[in-house]
């Protein structure tokens, strides 16, 4: 808080300086601050910006996630393009669960009762994987399975639930301080 409210005269306890200190920004990136102290947020000590991309933005973003992976342009356009209401994390998540086939393979073909012995102990040396497929369509059909499991989370709404619950807290009381309502 001293540093929102007089930025160029930060003192620690038992060291008073009079030289005044250069005032430098803090910048924070974050999806939800809400969360923060509510006076640390408030008009005056802190500017808040909410970037939203636009197509070109999510494009450049798109191409640098699966650089390494030899999409071509027009295919990560269309990626995008079919994907247009996802957030950017979902390219990334999407990248991610190519690589975690790989993992899920891995551990049918040794076993669950068997992997540590190979991963951990093993004589053969480190697991070797291949390239994973970035084909476009099965990028395509990944995509289109975790938005299905979007849907799938939003149809049970947990995150309401979970949301609720941070805005409106239950407030237990002990059973023992409950008094029973009774009719007279």
């Amino acid at each position: 808080m001293n540093i929102a409210d007089n930025p160029s005269n930060v003192q620690l306890p038992g060291s008073y300086d009079a030289t005044p200190l250069h005032r430098v920004p803090i910048i924070v990136t974050g999806n939800d601050f809400s969360t923060l102290y509510a006076p640390l947020i408030q008009d005056g000590r802190m500017e808040q910006y909410y970037w939203e991309p636009d197509m070109d933005d999510k494009l450049g973003i798109v191409r640098g996630i699966f650089s390494e992976d030899k999409l071509l342009s027009q295919e990560v356009e269309q990626l995008v393009e079919i994907f247009a209401n996802q957030a950017i994390d979902f390219f990334s998540a999407l990248r991610s669960r190519i690589y975690e086939e790989q993992i899920r393979e891995f551990i049918y073909d040794v076993g669950v009762e068997r992997i540590s012995q190979r991963v951990v102990k093993s004589l053969e040396g480190k697991p070797q994987f291949k390239k994973p497929n970035f084909n476009f369509s099965h990028l395509i059909d990944i995509g289109n399975l975790m938005v299905k499991e979007q849907q799938q989370v939003d149809n049970s709404r947990l995150v309401a639930e979970y949301n609720r619950a941070l805005i409106f807290p239950q407030k237990s009381t002990p059973d023992a301080l409950q008094v029973p309502i009774t009719q007279r």
